[in-house]
């Protein structure tokens, strides 16, 4: 069967599901379709009954971009988004991004989160998962053979596994009893989108003024007619409680000494600068991801780039274990990759909420990180760590390039991330020599002497991260053994 195809299947019914997800945001939609590539039997409950009543922008980064297109899905986000360049992204100071940046992709892509939601949920269910609406989870239990899921109203559901995607309050983390360790908010920002009633040269030479004492403030456009404002609260609040038009035109008096004539809002929202990590990823056959696993200030935007980064580490790997062929701690890997990656993104932070405050001290030190980032290689580190594309894995000692993912490359089949779109490994030989053997049900092979590379063959992951380097048959069996299991 070719796994991009959609599957007519009937709804399951309990003891006929494989994994549960908890969650149809866009970690949660992202795992069910990169779980459905390998036939795994997947059920998605979202709370919510409706799409979200706002249409909030959010920005998806290169690696983000970079998996899109693996999975032939950034076509369809294209057309809802707008690119934009790459840079300025960390603590909003203005650098642009280095001429060659090693991805194909070198942008933002400004998009409703609403829409991405949509889209990846479209695309799960075309592959054949099953999303339920309305439908809350309340308790867990967990045994040797599965986990059974109870819905409001008394309902009970069971499967193999269960994901935890359901957001930062995650009920799924909490029933498990998972610590969930950090900092409470101390800071709250206020953002929405709105018209305002004054000329646009005054609305930039009252925001260039504001911004000279709190870097956290501005105002500018965000189409259809409207800006963008983003203006510091005047105390902590309850976030589930959405704020007012008249709480911005306050703090916009108090920062600007205008309320710039606020009005006709199509969305008002509030967050702040907490900043948690679980304290484990998995406890048996439960595992968390996305913003139930993390959460941080929103500064870089980081945090639905994040989630999905985890889903694609995940889904492969617990396909993997349900499929039966997952070496014996193949699973484990994901918490060892994932949650290092997200203390990183939580100190980075931090570190720009500090740049972004109103103090003399950060002000001076966002001074000269400014100055700093005219060296490009400190430029280029920054923007690595905001995008993702500097991540790289301990799979042990060897090339720069091992353990970090692979730029899409022009192959003599056309695009390399089009060859990843089946959720398989790769064997990208210019050799000729090497052969995937007995993994071939789980891993493709392609002999191109031709592709841009400096070494003579490597090993891809579903998520596109090298595996092994090298031109030894004998030492590719072993990693072939390490990451894929067993050779049929």
């Amino acid at each position: 069967m070719n796994s991009l195809q959609p599957t007519a299947e009937p709804s399951p019914a309990t003891g006929d599901v494989d994994v549960i997800i908890a969650g149809c945001g866009p970690a949660g939609a992202m795992l069910a379709a990169e779980l459905r590539l390998h036939q795994v039997r997947v059920l998605v409950l979202e709370k919510e009954t409706e799409p979200a009543s706002f249409a909030r922008i959010v920005g998806l980064h290169i690696r983000s971009i970079e998996l899109m297109a693996m999975r032939g899905l950034l076509d369809r986000l294209l057309e809802h988004g707008r690119r934009r360049p790459a840079g300025a992204y960390f603590a909003a100071i203005d650098r642009p991004a280095p001429a060659d940046l090693d991805t194909a992709h070198a942008y933002l892509l400004g998009i409703p989160q609403p829409v991405v939601v949509r889209l990846l949920e479209q695309h799960a269910v075309e592959l054949g998962a099953h999303v339920r609406h309305g439908c809350a989870v309340t308790g867990l239990e967990q045994d040797g053979d599965g986990v059974t899921v109870e819905l409001t109203g008394g309902e009970r559901v069971r499967a193999r596994y269960l994901a935890g995607c359901d957001g930062a309050r995650s009920t799924v983390r909490k029933l498990l009893g998972v610590a969930f360790p950090g900092e409470p908010a101390s800071n709250e920002t206020l953002m929405g989108e709105m018209a305002v009633g004054v000329p646009p040269e005054e609305v930039a030479a009252r925001v260039a003024a504001a911004r000279r004492t709190d870097p956290r403030f501005s105002v500018g456009p965000a189409g259809a007619g409207l800006h963008r404002v983003v203006v510091p609260a005047a105390a902590v609040t309850d976030r589930a409680q959405p704020p007012t038009l008249d709480d911005f035109r306050r703090q916009l008096r108090a920062i600007a000494g205008t309320d710039f004539g606020v009005h006709s809002p199509r969305w008002l929202s509030r967050f702040g600068d907490a900043t948690r990590l679980a304290e484990h990823y998995r406890v048996g056959r439960v595992l968390l991801a996305g913003d139930a696993a993390h959460i941080h200030p929103p500064i870089g935007g980081q945090g639905l780039n994040l989630g999905l980064q985890d889903a694609v580490n995940l889904g492969w790997k617990l396909a993997a274990q349900i499929r039966g062929w997952a070496p014996d701690t193949l699973l484990d890997t994901y918490q060892a990759e994932r949650r290092p990656v997200a203390e990183q993104v939580l100190d980075n932070t931090r570190a720009q909420t500090e740049l972004l405050s109103a103090g003399p001290g950060p002000r001076a030190v966002r001074r000269l990180l400014t100055e700093l980032m005219e060296i490009d290689e400190v430029n280029r580190r920054l923007l690595e760590k905001i995008t993702a594309i500097g991540v790289r894995y301990d799979f042990g000692a060897g090339p720069a390039l091992l353990g970090r993912r692979l730029r899409d490359l022009e192959v003599k089949r056309g695009r390399l991330y089009d060859l990843l779109r089946d959720g398989r490994g790769l064997l990208l030989d210019r050799t000729g020599r090497l052969t995937v053997g007995g993994w071939s049900d789980r891993v493709g092979h392609l002999a191109d002497p031709t592709v841009a590379l400096d070494v003579a063959a490597l090993l891809l992951r579903p998520d596109g991260h090298v595996a092994w380097i090298g031109d030894d048959q004998r030492d590719l069996d072993e990693q072939l053994a390490r990451w894929f299991g067993r050779p049929s």
